[in-house]
């Protein structure tokens, strides 16, 4: 009399197949993630974001893959610079990018001396973009205590002096935690850049005029992934 074949192999096939589809399902959305840029049609001035962190660049297939313009990270806080700053900057312009220089402001630094950090890296040039002003960090953890009216006060006081220099209106470059702790976006009237991957941000309640639409785009301008930027047409 013949044996029944145990019911748990054709289940363990079946875990497998349901295992193996999930498994093509979940590259495929890796690849389509990181390798995504906003259609061309809505948004026709596309660049990236570019900094040391992100090594060598090759600027010609940048420009190659759809990127008009540059924005490279220059200083951070009162005395940090990015090293390779002053290269992207040349090379941007050798492939005939426009370029916008990028500092890291900190809430826990004075800003005349975040100011004339930034003013030391970046050029007086006004065929240079209106300067990029991250606000990322926050002050909660500062060494001396630093109110929210202080914050405002001392980043209002950087953005006068980086436009002395440059000529040109900043853009704050905000994050969704900067903006719920401190509501930035609706007590200084600056053009704001937003970060949100893949779906359109609206956390500031206010319009956006650049969008990081892809904080980890994979291309054939560099080995680390691309910080991808858009302009609201």
């Amino acid at each position: 009399m013949a044996r029944r074949k145990p019911k748990s192999g054709w289940r363990l096939r079946l875990l497998g197949v349901i295992g193996l589809i999930a498994l093509i399902v979940a590259v495929g959305g890796w690849w389509q993630l990181h390798h995504w840029q906003p259609p061309r049609a809505a948004y026709p001035m596309q660049g990236a974001e570019v900094g040391q962190a992100d090594g060598v660049v090759d600027w010609k297939a940048l420009k190659a893959i759809g990127a008009n313009f540059a924005y490279i990270d220059a200083s951070a806080s009162a005395f940090a610079r990015d090293t390779s700053f002053a290269r992207n900057l040349e090379d941007a312009r050798a492939a005939r990018l426009q370029v916008g220089a990028v500092h890291r402001y900190d809430p826990c630094q004075p800003a005349e001396r975040q100011a004339a950090n930034f003013v030391t890296v970046v050029p007086r040039d006004g065929q240079m973009l209106p300067p990029a002003v991250e606000l990322d960090m926050l002050g909660d953890d500062c060494p001396a205590k630093v109110s929210d009216a202080g914050i405002e006060s001392e980043l209002t006081t950087f953005l006068n002096q980086i436009e002395n220099h440059t000529g040109k209106p900043a853009i704050l470059k905000l994050t969704s935690a900067f903006q719920s702790r401190y509501r930035i976006a609706a007590r200084i009237d600056r053009n704001l850049w937003l970060v949100r991957t893949r779906f359109q941000p609206d956390y500031a309640e206010r319009p956006w005029m650049l969008w990081t639409a892809n904080s980890a785009l994979q291309s054939e301008a560099g080995k680390a992934p691309l910080r991808w930027v858009v302009v609201q047409p």
